[in-house]
């Protein structure tokens, strides 16, 4: 005589949060009375992680279940309390195991990344976009600098094939690196990239403002080129480091198992 088979229930699928990358230059004069608003919406919405607010613009990641990262979207871009100033909003989105930040900070910055020249303004000058699809292209051609406007650290995990370390600690030593090793004159064409496409886009418009005559940078930064570039025909080496929990993303955004270094 037989027993019956009693099978255990089907275990959820586990819940992956969406996490949401964002930046826009603009102008944003009420910066401060923003703050608290945006943190009560955020909070609202049970959403972690930072955003940056300055008189330039915008700049944050954030991360929720996905109908709430997408309510927060609706509102940067069309609610009342921007305004319709975030209509351009570079934005970004992937996927967490895990949700990757620990706490929720709305901070206010002199810049929403920092390079320390008060007279750039990429919303007023700015180098010439181009699409994760365009960037092989560029980069493969002979006469083009191509350079990783990213910290020493990030671009030890993974860079573009032929790309130029500047070797530096932080952001805000671009400008010294620049006029220590690079001459309008003999660079006539340059290409920049990083993580999400806000540093090569202040560093554009930094070479644009002394006299280089293409400065090009990558739309979206490499998130966006790992986004949608097949790995088969891709030209990034390694991984892309992510200031959240995650540590490191690679093709198609996907989470890498990297743990994070102690000092990091």
């Amino acid at each position: 005589m037989g027993f019956p088979l009693h099978r255990p229930p089907d275990k959820p699928p586990p819940m992956l949060f969406t996490v949401a990358a964002f930046y826009q230059f603009v102008g944003l004069p009420d910066f401060r009375e923003l703050r608290q608003p945006l943190r009560a919406i955020c909070a609202d919405f049970g959403l972690k992680g930072s955003v940056l607010l300055a008189h330039e613009g915008i700049n944050g990641t954030l991360a929720g279940d996905a109908d709430a990262v997408g309510k927060l979207v609706d509102e940067l871009r069309g609610g009342t309390l921007f305004g319709g100033r975030l209509d351009n909003l570079e934005l970004k989105f992937s996927d967490a195991a895990a949700m990757p930040f620990q706490r929720l900070k709305i901070r206010l910055k002199k810049e929403i990344v920092t390079l320390g020249d008060a007279e750039i303004d990429p919303a007023r000058q700015v180098g010439i976009y181009v699409e994760p699809a365009e960037w092989n292209d560029l980069i493969t051609a002979p006469d083009i600098l191509v350079i990783d406007t990213r910290n020493a650290f990030e671009v030890a995990m993974g860079t573009f094939e032929g790309a130029l370390d500047p070797g530096i600690k932080s952001f805000g030593q671009f400008k010294e690196f620049a006029a220590q090793k690079l001459d309008p004159a003999k660079h006539r064409k340059v290409a920049m990239f990083c993580t999400g496409g806000i540093r090569c886009e202040k560093a554009s418009a930094y070479l644009k403002s002394r006299g280089f005559a293409e400065v090009y940078h990558l739309k979206g930064g490499i998130l966006k080129y790992l986004e949608g570039v097949p790995e088969a025909t891709s030209r990034w080496r390694g991984e892309c480091f992510v200031f959240d929990d995650r540590v490191a993303l690679g093709h198609g955004l996907r989470q890498r198992p990297t743990e994070r270094l102690p000092d990091e």
